[in-house]
């Protein structure tokens, strides 16, 4: 099913709650209303906004078209002060070129219309001049704002009048239109030329930028002009722009980002019913983006914990259906257009279980993340962004990432890449985030048990980079017992060298081992030290490979993590060595 089909689908869905517009309409911010007299003349003007008080209200509006290029294309019964008073804050030749293209458009359409209301409006076009535009009738703060047009004293809008209504749905008709063959439809149909805006998508060069556009020439093929290239008829190219805009409504609970991509996802009711499409919808943002709640999240663990035993969706809530069809699709800013990160469409419970293997593929213990399971966007933020600050994600690797998360796919080797890269410029390899999705994306594309990474420590591992892991974190310890907290530590300095050239780094370090283990004696600290050292030692062969492959660095980076964290018996916090506690005090 492609990405229109399925959003034409989800509006009937939308239509049937009464959740999106209809044909020729479009939820649009009004900052200010100017009531009429009947005559035409301002009674007064009435500031509109949101229950926050901080944004202009939006308002179901008539607009069946969008804006193209550096024409002049009015609004019917609304628009901006720039448009329909020819006041804006820079004042330009184009200006009055849109007020007069406004006046035009309503004495035109309103020349035969007997409403009381729509007569008031042709008057207030026919006299209005942008130097009526004063205080205290009209504030400054109006200025390039959205204004609709009302009837002193009536609490409806002029376009919500019955004869305005009428107006619009005659209006709004094509005129001229060859029929094409719709490739939502797949029937003939009136085509339209240019696809409908899209807002919602975030870090775009402009608000509403259209998902399919043919800006260029070069674009074209067989003749065909702009729209025409990907034939759409009119009523479905407005059905799928009302469904996505509606899902891409910040107030709606469909949408998420991950990097660059905002990400809607939405189910099909069809066969299933509202209800389990909805409880379908709930569940996905939840899993993909786990609540901070201590209880909630423990409730989402559980679910997880369930899907991955094999246990039945509709055993865990009898609301879920699995069978539901469920959508997911990625946004991403492009130039002109906006560009599909990806698209992903299956069962909603092969989407479950999806998730639910990838939460097992990151477990580590302990957690680094506490009670809450991290969503794809912090793991990424946490594991792959400098300065962990979301806009230094990669946004080719997050789109990988996500792909691979959804459809079960083996993480993509860039994102092992990254993660190691990342502690080898300087991220602190003690917080569990690296070796985690280093685990994931090493079992992941294992070929045998054997290579697989464990969940918690393991002594007994047969692989040398994991138990030089170990020891990396042993003598760190022993520098600790022995020091203190000192500027540098072995691991500021010699992280990287060792997880990537060990045998050039770990003979001076362990050489010096000695001198610290007696230092740490001396001060009651760290008398487990030296038995782990030939613990470690024993398992691993005199000649210390001179390099590690990157799938071995990843080894080295959970051994360490893992031989950090232990608690052990005999073995109390002060003398573990608690550096993450310490370095957050």
């Amino acid at each position: 099913m492609t990405v229109l089909h399925s959003l034409d689908k989800y509006y009937d869905r939308l239509a049937s709650r009464g959740d999106v517009v209809p044909p020729g309409y479009s939820v649009e911010p009004i900052g200010f209303v100017i009531e009429l007299n009947e005559d035409g003349t301002v009674a007064n003007v009435s500031e509109r906004r949101d229950p926050s008080g901080k944004r202009a209200k939006l308002e179901r509006l008539p607009k069946w078209f969008g804006r193209q290029g550096q024409g002049s294309t009015p609004f019917l019964l609304w628009d901006n002060t720039g448009y329909a008073l020819g006041v804006t804050k820079k004042t330009s030749e184009k200006v009055l070129k849109d007020v007069a293209a406004f006046k035009a458009l309503h004495l035109n359409a309103l020349a035969d219309q007997t409403d009381i209301g729509l007569v008031a409006l042709r008057n207030f076009v026919e006299k209005w001049t942008p130097e009526a535009f004063v205080e205290p009738l009209f504030q400054k703060s109006f200025i390039d704002q959205n204004l609709a047009f009302k009837l002193v004293n009536e609490s409806r809008l002029l376009h919500e009048r019955p004869a305005a209504i009428q107006l619009i749905e005659r209006l709004r008709q094509p005129k001229d239109s060859d029929p094409v063959f719709c490739l939502v439809t797949g029937r003939h149909e009136a085509g339209v030329r240019l696809h409908p805006k899209i807002k919602g998508v975030d870090d775009t060069s402009v608000a509403d930028v259209p998902l399919v556009s043919f800006n260029e020439n070069a674009f074209w093929s067989y003749g065909k002009e702009q729209g025409r290239n990907a034939p759409t008829s009119e009523a479905a190219a407005f059905r799928y722009g009302a469904a996505l805009n509606r899902l891409l409504d910040r107030q709606t609970g469909n949408r998420l980002k991950i990097a660059d991509a905002t990400v809607t996802y939405w189910a099909d009711a069809e066969g299933v019913g509202e209800a389990a499409a909805a409880e379908a919808e709930n569940l996905f943002g939840a899993l993909m983006e786990p609540p901070s709640d201590t209880a909630e999240a423990e409730k989402i663990r559980n679910v997880l914990a369930e899907i991955a035993k094999g246990r039945p969706l509709t055993e865990i809530d009898p609301k879920l259906e699995p069978t539901t069809r469920f959508h997911i699709l990625g946004l991403s800013p492009n130039a002109a257009r906006l560009s599909v990160r990806y698209w992903m469409t299956d069962e909603f419970g092969k989407f479950a279980e999806k998730l639910a293997r990838h939460y097992e593929d990151i477990s580590i213990e302990p957690a680094p993340w506490g009670g809450r399971l991290p969503s794809i966007r912090f793991l990424l933020i946490k594991t792959t962004a400098l300065m962990e600050k979301p806009e230094n994600v990669p946004p080719h690797l997050a789109g990988e990432v996500t792909r691979a998360v959804l459809e079960g796919l083996p993480y993509p080797r860039t994102m092992l890449t990254a993660a190691i890269m990342r502690l080898r410029a300087g991220d602190p390899p003690h917080t569990g985030w690296h070796a985690a999705i280093i685990k994931a994306c090493i079992n992941r594309s294992a070929k045998t048990e054997k290579e697989k990474l464990p969940v918690a420590r393991d002594p007994d591992n047969e692989y040398p980079a994991y138990q030089l892991g170990r020891l990396f974190a042993v003598l760190e310890a022993a520098q600790y017992a022995a020091l203190g907290r000192v500027n540098a530590s072995i691991v500021d300095r010699y992280y990287g060298a060792a997880s990537a050239t060990p045998a050039r780094v770990f003979g001076p370090l362990l050489r010096n081992v000695r001198n610290h283990v007696s230092d740490a004696t001396k001060r009651g600290k760290g008398k487990w030290i030296e038995a782990r050292l030939n613990e470690i030692m024993s398992k691993l062969d005199p000649n210390l490979p001179k390099t590690l492959k990157l799938e071995d660095q990843g080894r080295f980076a959970v051994g360490y993590y893992h031989e950090r964290a232990w608690r052990g018996p005999g073995q109390p916090d002060i003398e573990t060595l608690d550096i993450a506690e310490e370095e957050t005090k």
